[in-house]
């Protein structure tokens, strides 16, 4: 099962990954200037995940390739790390698609 992972960056902003199953990263937040608004994107991620509309796929300058995961008002509210192929990037959404509805939250601020 998936997890969402809460922690502080050196600028004092939140940020949250999420993590699949064997603890690899499927995808990054923006920074956040307060701990409720990560929550929120946490379960804008949550509703927006299932839906494959909400994936926008992308081809780095550098020929890799990755996804955001936008929500209904056309914000990203999540960035995946690169793939070297588009079948790798496809395999990242389907993770995401797949763990974000149901991740447990782990808060590493408390």
């Amino acid at each position: 099962m998936g997890k969402f992972v809460i922690s502080l960056r050196k600028n004092d902003e939140y940020q949250f990954n999420l993590k699949a199953g064997n603890g690899e990263i499927i995808l990054n937040s923006e920074g956040y200037t307060s701990k409720a608004s990560c929550q929120n994107g946490i379960e804008s991620v949550r509703k927006n995940s299932t839906d494959e509309a909400r994936y926008e796929h992308k081809e780095a300058k550098n020929g890799k390739y990755y996804f955001n995961l936008k929500a209904g008002n056309g914000q990203i509210i999540g960035t995946s790390e690169m793939y070297e192929s588009e079948a790798g990037r496809k395999t990242g959404i389907a993770s995401v698609m797949k763990n974000a509805p149901d991740a447990t939250v782990e808060d590493t601020t408390l």
